[in-house]
């Protein structure tokens, strides 16, 4: 490529990206997954505390009926706390006004925090790193919360012992 169209290319793509500059997007982007971040810390915290509890707890329940209400628990905590997520994604973009007016907030932050990004609806250009961002909190906690249920699945089921 001829270094004058590399130039111009290089250029145009850095000053595309300072309407609002990086560092203001990433801050924001950034201190919304912290808050995402200690949210779910608790979440999954809470979890794991009251699972140890009831492991140490003399049952009730039968065995297979527990098992089946701590899933069905943690799952549905679990997707409370990430609507919860979004919702903080959502007021995220209303605050810097990120997206266009009349936009479905908890649509846009449920399609970028899932990383499904219709295309539908984009962030103004100003706020574009918002949608990236948005999506790396997602599956870095989408993950978690998935490494949460599957350390729950290993931990419940029993091996069979050797005599």
């Amino acid at each position: 490529m001829d270094p004058t169209v590399a130039e111009t290319v290089k250029e145009s793509m850095w000053i595309s990206t300072m309407n609002v500059s990086m560092l203001d997007q990433i801050a924001v982007g950034g201190a919304t997954s912290l808050v995402n971040l200690f949210i779910h810390a608790i979440l999954v915290g809470a979890i794991a505390a009251t699972l140890r509890n009831l492991a140490n707890t003399d049952a009730s329940f039968p065995g297979f009926v527990q098992y089946m209400l701590v899933i069905v628990a943690t799952g549905t905590l679990l997707v409370v706390g990430h609507f919860g997520e979004c919702v903080i994604w959502a007021y995220t973009y209303k605050w810097v006004g990120a997206v266009p007016k009349d936009t479905d907030l908890i649509y846009f932050a449920f399609g970028n925090y899932t990383t499904l990004g219709y295309g539908d609806v984009v962030p103004v250009p100003q706020w574009h790193m918002l949608g990236p961002l948005t999506a790396l909190n997602g599956v870095m906690l989408i993950g978690w919360s998935t490494a949460l249920v599957y350390d729950l699945l290993h931990r419940s089921v029993q091996s069979p012992s050797k005599s």
